[in-house]
């Protein structure tokens, strides 16, 4: 690669991070290498490459791409954001206590309290909006500090810098020893194009590669990011010991999104701003809910700590849920479908849909109501955008 991707800018990195033209062939763009294993001249004798659960060079393309995007030293895919989520907390062990955001991805929630909950790990959530709170929750058993910000649903901005200086400063020895509590922040909404928390002091990020970062609504994967030797050991071994690794296909997908990560962001960041301004005026809309207005309550951190707001809106319809049914039903260019961070625009109701795995009682005390609906802004033109949602709001 010309460039190193340490001195270049972010627009160069997601093109050529990662991505050198393959040694044998010249070829430009890195080979889907379709294979389960390799041939060695004698037993021992192999070229770096044993079983393509354990390594596969498309796989190490993507890794080493996503790494430097990230600003971190290591990346470890996998083959979704729950498997990603699943090996870090295999981290853990039987009494350890994390602390949680409250409001994170149904996903996620349901792995915490339904999964490893049943192994021994306790889980509390806590509305990490004012950092204090999580010197409250903290344990002397506090191993992982969990963060998602902006989260999901309800767009909530976190303080990673002063969260990560609080969780490192108090609580356990972090899962591998290190001081404090180890702080992990799902970077699923904004992805490096907007948001670095490695920079912010955080020790791990964690992606659904599925979204923006694959950005083709084709293709499901995850990822982890770091920078400590003693991490990378320790998830590497994870990730070939429960195998949930991407396919080569999957890997070469999501490299070929990246490249376009850079100008999607973009797009997607005007689309959002302009449309949460329009909401927030619009007669039948109750409250909008998008970090890159003034009205947010976390704006002032979002603008500190992000370079964007990105294109996830959720919004509160006037009415209830026979409102939100209808407007779901009416629009054409938001596809109502689960998932977010494609170049197509999608529409969803998080209370039936992608937080349905969240009891009723705990959706209702973090304010899921059966009115609030979540967009996924696309990159397709914004008066287009705006006149979809008009006609929905006209069916309503």
């Amino acid at each position: 690669m010309a460039n190193d991707p340490k001195k270049s800018h972010f627009e160069t990195d997601v093109i050529h991070a990662g991505q050198s033209p393959e040694p044998r062939t010249g070829a430009v763009m890195v080979p889907v290498f379709q294979t389960s294993t390799y041939v060695q001249d004698g037993p021992g004798g192999h070229k770096g490459y044993e079983y393509a659960r354990t390594q596969n060079p498309t796989r190490e393309a993507l890794e080493a791409s996503l790494a430097a995007l990230e600003n971190g030293t290591f990346a470890v895919a996998t083959s979704s954001g729950c498997a990603a989520t699943t090996n870090i907390l295999h981290l853990l062990k039987a009494g350890d206590h994390v602390v949680s955001s409250d409001d994170v991805y149904g996903g996620t929630y349901r792995l915490f309290t339904r999964v490893f909950a049943q192994l021994g790990i306790d889980f509390t959530f806590v509305d990490l909006t004012s950092a204090s709170r999580l010197d409250e929750a903290m344990r002397p058993n506090t191993k992982l500090v969990w963060l998602e910000t902006p989260t999901n649903p309800l767009l909530k901005i976190l303080d990673i810098e002063e969260l990560s200086k609080r969780a490192h400063r108090r609580g356990a020895s972090g899962a591998l020893g290190e001081t404090g509590a180890t702080v992990v922040v799902d970077n699923t909404f904004l992805s490096p194009a907007l948001q670095r928390p490695l920079e912010l002091g955080a020790d791990l990020v964690v992606h659904s590669t599925t979204k923006y970062l694959g950005g083709h609504s084709d293709v499901v994967g995850g990822v982890i990011v770091g920078k400590t030797k003693e991490h990378h050991e320790q998830l590497r071994y994870l990730q070939n010991a429960i195998g949930a690794v991407p396919g080569p296909w999957d890997c070469f997908l999501v490299l070929r999104g990246i490249k376009t990560l850079a100008v999607r962001m973009q797009r997607h960041d005007e689309n959002g701003r302009a449309l949460a301004a329009w909401l927030e005026k619009h007669p039948k809309v109750e409250r909008v809910i998008y970090p890159g207005i003034p009205s947010h309550p976390g704006h002032a951190v979002q603008s500190r700590q992000a370079k964007g707001a990105g294109g996830m809106i959720s919004f509160i319809i006037k009415g209830g849920l026979e409102e939100s049914r209808r407007f779901l039903t009416t629009t054409k260019l938001f596809a109502c479908a689960e998932s977010l961070g494609g170049v197509e625009s999608l529409i969803e109701h998080p209370a039936i849909m992608t937080h349905a795995s969240i009891p009723a009682d705990v959706r209702k005390s973090l304010g899921i109501s059966d009115g609030l609906i979540r967009l996924s802004v696309g990159i397709e033109h914004v008066d287009d955008l705006r006149a979809d949602l008009e006609t929905a709001f006209a069916a309503v």
